[in-house]
Order: structure tokens, then sequence, then C-alpha cells
């Protein structure tokens, strides 16, 4: 094969040997390496210097690199029937399943399918509201400002109208998307699937009907939990905001301090308790200390290295975007890199000083300290047991940025008494609980689109459909089918499966519960932080290594000691809360 480019197609013919099979994993291993860097290199260009230039070229490297993994997942399948090693078996399996974009057969298909991918990217990451009647660049509002806006603003006229101006970057990628919809169904459908949402479904040792299934089971634990916070976020709201935010109805999306209503931690003020302790704001701390974007990403590395782990390598430091540049356009969306698949690892993120993103800095290099550790598996093997594994690590570790943690790193001095339970508590769910709904909606909506119950002409009302069905959640306004709010969502024109967020979710808690257990915590598991224990590190380090060469209950049990992912964890970290949200929701109805 030439470098960066399929040399040849496949051509079916029988595969009957465990020789072959070993030699077909040999090239695919190696040339999935070989492409992976050079999409990865090209990708991280166009990420962080997004120019017309910027975005062929990674849409070449990820033509090649789709094309040749397409065909390796085609060949992999004429070995179903040869007798082979449990490990190549594995890696014949994993790369069945490893596409969240297949390339269909036809080549100029191919190319135009990676291109819709790199534009609507670009579309995405250039993004900017340009309020009516604005003259020049200077008025256009960003994503980063429209954010800030959105969290701190309590003027609704004002949060309507930013609102719906990030919504406007979206309807020029709906034609794009339709397209994209369809030639990645033709890929995935090639390869055996019935669409892309099955492909994306079929990944996790199980049928895409059963993964289906887990998530329902999944949600279902955590439900009531969900009602308790709606009901009570909605009655505060509405003594803010009136009729605004009615007190049966869902809530308006534009007043939840989100751009897409995901995490409401920003309108804690709004809804704190009214009496008690009062929870730990570490934002105020880290501006009036101005804690630079790296010094809190040395917070996170810190937080690892305590574990065990060693220290991130120089490039990181050297390599990263922490802060947004001046002189040009970048996707500011958070992301972990892994540039080489060894040690060239690499966070981007337009860092503010803020306590949300403390957090995400730690998510992130969870990211880094995973993809590190399994470094020395197979190509095909360096990855998660599941996606949800990769999102969760980071955000088991933010769980432990706890009120004891911060003042054994000298953020603030004491930590709150147990009358403080409940604003942490409180602060925490608007967050991390508030998600779930959103977790499952993303590719809810998404595996309509790509199995066909969902079309182009109702794109729109099926997403709104299941916001306010998941989430009890409406937009800000009416929203006709000119408009493409799906794609105001980065994940949706980048295509990146979104139910891994959900897992995660689920699997934090459950990571937490276990190495609390592990570090020998009797406090609250609300209390609990592994920082700095060596046990809890070892175990950590364990599953982490084990990287995607066993199915993920084989990691979960190396990790928890259970073979089923299991919500209760986060049942019982939130069952304080849970109790005083009843008792405040008195006389109140749940649901909308």
């Amino acid at each position: 094969m030439a470098s960066g480019s399929v040399a040849c197609r496949w051509n079916p013919g029988p595969s009957g040997s465990p020789d072959q099979a070993r030699a077909f994993l040999t090239e695919a291993n190696d040339t999935i390496l070989r492409l992976y860097v050079e999409a990865s290199q090209a990708g991280w260009v166009q990420n962080t210097y997004i120019t017309p230039d910027t975005e062929a070229m990674a849409a070449r490297a990820n033509e090649a690199y789709t094309t040749a993994v397409t065909e390796f997942a085609k060949r992999a399948a004429t070995f179903d029937d040869v007798e082979v090693s449990a490990d190549q078996r594995r890696q014949l399996d994993l790369l069945k399943n490893s596409l969240t974009m297949a390339a269909p057969a036809d080549q100029k298909e191919t190319a135009e399918l990676t291109q819709l991918v790199a534009q609507m990217e670009g579309v995405y990451g250039r993004g900017k509201f340009c309020p009516p009647g604005s003259e020049g660049d200077e008025a256009c509002l960003d994503i980063e400002e429209i954010t800030e806006i959105l969290a701190t603003s309590r003027d609704p006229q004002r949060l309507r109208e930013v609102w719906e101006g990030w919504h406007t970057i979206s309807p020029p990628m709906k034609k794009s998307y339709a397209r994209f919809v369809e030639l990645s169904n033709k890929g995935a459908k090639e390869l055996g699937f019935a669409d892309t949402g099955a492909m994306w479904r079929s990944k996790y040792d199980m049928t895409a009907d059963e993964f289906s299934k887990e998530l329902d089971r999944l949600w279902e634990q955590l439900r009531p939990l969900y009602l308790s916070l709606h009901t009570y976020v909605r009655a505060r709201l509405h003594e803010r905001y009136g009729d605004r935010v009615p007190l049966e109805g869902p809530i308006p999306a534009h007043l939840l301090g989100n751009i897409w209503a995901q995490d409401w931690s920003n309108v804690y003020d709004l809804v704190a308790p009214r009496t008690g302790g009062s929870g730990v704001d570490l934002t105020p701390v880290i501006k009036a200390r101005n804690i630079t974007p790296v010094e809190m990403a040395r917070y996170g590395e810190r937080f690892f290295t305590s574990l065990g782990f060693d220290p991130l390598p120089p490039t990181f430091w050297e390599r990263s975007l922490f802060v947004k540049p001046r002189d040009r356009e970048v996707v500011c969306h958070a992301s972990a890199w892994d540039v080489d698949m060894v040690n060239d690892l690499r966070f981007k993120m337009c860092i503010d000083q803020t306590a949300e993103d403390f957090t995400v800095i730690h998510h992130e290099l969870g990211h880094n300290f995973y993809q590190r550790a399994y470094a020395t598996q197979p190509p095909i093997f360096r990855d998660s047991a599941n996606d949800g594994f990769h999102e969760a690590i980071g955000d088991t570790i933010a769980i432990s940025v706890t009120p004891e943690y911060l003042v054994k790193v000298g953020l603030i001095p004491r930590a709150p008494d147990a009358s403080g339970d409940i604003p942490l508590l409180l602060r925490t769910a608007l967050e991390r609980l508030a998600f779930l709904p959103f977790g499952l909606v993303v590719d809810a909506w998404r595996w309509q689109v790509f199995n066909g119950s969902v079309t182009p002409d109702n794109y729109n009302t099926a997403w709104w459909e299941l916001r306010e069905r998941y989430q009890g959640i409406g937009p800000a306004s009416a929203r006709g089918e000119e408009l493409f709010d799906p794609g105001a969502k980065y994940h949706i024109p980048a295509n990146t499966p979104y139910a891994r967020y959900f897992l995660s979710a689920v699997l934090q808690f459950q990571f937490h519960r276990a190495l609390s257990k592990t570090a020998g915590c009797e406090t609250p598991l609300h209390r609990c932080s592994i920082y700095g224990n060596a046990d809890a590190g070892k175990r950590l380090m364990t599953a982490l290594e084990m990287g995607a060469s066993r199915p993920w209950p084989d990691t979960l049990e190396a990790l928890t000691g259970q073979r089923q992912m299991d919500a209760t964890a986060m049942a019982d970290y939130y069952a304080p809360l849970k109790a005083w949200l009843d008792e405040q929701n008195k006389g109140r109805k749940a649901g909308w």
C-alpha cells in the first residue's frame, strides 16, 4: 500500500488458514497504525488552524484511514470460520465493529463522505452569531462568548436571542448531513449492517437490540432521580422567570445556563437551597488566584501522578492547545489526542477560569492517561474496553475532586461540614444527573435518522420530540423544519457517537464506588476521594492497561468486581439529595 492511501480494492475470495489470518492481522495492525497517525496529524492541524486547505488535508487523510479500516473490516469477516487463537478472534471481531463511518465501495463516494464531515466540522468550528443590523465581525459572537452569556445572564430576552443565534449556524449543514447519512448507510450495509446506527450499537459485545435494551434498563434505574431534580429546578426557575417556565410543562432550554441544556450547573445560584450550609464554588477561587489554564491542567496531571501514574510527556505541554488563539479559528470543543498511538499525547481546549472547565480538564486527561496505559497493546487493541469506559475514567477522577481534596491541594482552607452536603450534591447533580437524558437523546435521534424512520422533512420535529420525552426540555421558540437544531451540537456534524457519554455517566459512579472501597474510604460516597491512594491507582491501572483486549465485562470486573453495568452506584451517591428533593417537591406535580 502506498503511504496515506489504499493502493487497491480488496477482491473478496476464500480465506481459509490460520496462517492467512495471522498475516492479515499483522498487515491490519501495521496499516491502521500508520494511517491513524497520518489522519491524527492532519486532524490536529485542521482543528487548531481552520482553513479550506487544512480541511482538505484532513479529509484526504481520513478518507485513506476510513477506506483502509472499512476494507479490513470486510476482510475480517472472511475469517469467521477459521480456527484462530482467542486473541486473534478478538482482533478480528473488533475490526468488524470498529467503524463509526463505513466507506462505500465506490471511491468517489468515499471521498465525498469524508469531505462532507470535514466541511460540517469546519462550519461548526467557524460558527458565529451576528446580530441583525450588526456591522463588522467584531459584533459577532462565537461559541465561547455565547456560552458565557448563557451561563451568566439572567435576562430572558437576551438569553433567547443568543440561544436562537447559536442555532443559526446549523441550517447550512442540513443538506450535507442528509447526504452524509445516505453515504454512511451505504458503507454500513456493505459491511452487513442494517444501517450506521446498527453498526454503532453492535460494538458492545452484545447485539444491537440487546444494547438498546441495556440503555433502557439503566435509564429506568435513574429516571426517578432525574424526575425529582427536574421538578425541583422547574419550580425554582418558575419563581425567577414566572410563566416563561410553566409549573407543569417542559423547561425552556435557553433558561438552563447551557447552549444545549445538557448541564444545569450554571443556574445553581437560582436553585440553591434557601437554608443550610454552602457548597464549594471553585470558580471565584480560580479567578482570585489567577490560576492559568496551563496550571489548571497541572492540577489534573498531579491527581493522576498521586495514584502512581507517570507524568505526562514534555511534548504534551509543548504541543497542546490551552487557550483560544487570537489569530485564527479553532475548534474549541475540548478533546484529547493520542497522535502517534504511543506517547504523543495532546489536549485541545479553550480553557476558561471556571470550576466547570477544571472538571472538563480532568475528564480529558483521563482520555490521555488511558491512551498511554494501553499503548503496549497491538494497535487494534489500543482503545477502551468500550467507548463508555474512555469517557468515564476522567470523570471518575473528577468525582474525587471533593472539598477534602481541595483542602489537600491548597485551593480552599477547610472543607464545609455536613450541612454543606446538599449544596455540594445539588451542584454536581445539576451537571452529571441533568446530563443523563441528553446522553440518550443525541443517538436516539441519529439511530432513527439512520434507519429512515426520521427523514430530512422532520429532522427538527423529531429532535424536539425526543428532547421533551427524555429531558422535559422545550425550545426557546417555535422551531420549523427550515432549521437544523441537531447540527448545533458538535457531535452531530463531527459524527461522534454519543451513547458513550450516557454509559460514562453510569460507569463513573460504579468505578468511584469500587475504587473508594479499595481506598478504604469510610465517609459517605460523595465525600470519598481516591487522591493519593496507591491501591486504588494500581487497580485502575490494571484495568486501563487491558485496553480493548478483553470483552468489557472482564475489564469492568477487574475494576469493580461486577460484570454488569449498574446505575445503583449513582443512585447511592445521590440518595441524600433524592430524599431532600422529594421533601421540597411535596405538593408539586412531577413530569411534563
